[in-house]
């Protein structure tokens, strides 16, 4: 485990927070699961929050940065903010918990 000082943000600020979509509960049952992350985070950063925040074994990260995209409200035009997704790949055996159980 990563010792929390190592980060330059805290590990709640570098992940922000899950996605969940149809393709992200598919990628559920590879033991992958997707979040939405600071974009100046690296790899090694993201795993090292993923660890350090749910207990597990992170054995691959693959990240991407979205393009912005327009919106339109009415008649003015702006712009969806830019954002970077990770999809972790957990060891096996170990899960993360997306679902709040009553």
């Amino acid at each position: 485990m990563v010792d929390s000082s190592y980060f330059n943000l805290s590990s709640n600020d570098i992940i922000k927070y899950p996605i969940i979509t149809d393709k992200a509960t598919r990628l559920l049952e590879n033991n992958q699961y997707s979040f939405i992350v600071n974009p100046s985070s690296d790899k090694i950063t993201i795993k090292a929050a993923i660890e350090y925040l749910f207990d597990v074994k992170v054995t691959k990260v693959n990240t991407c940065q979205l393009p912005r995209k327009k919106k339109r409200v009415g008649k003015y035009i702006g712009w969806k903010s830019q954002y970077k997704k990770a999809i972790v790949t957990l060891a096996d055996g170990d899960t993360i918990n997306l679902f709040a159980e009553n």
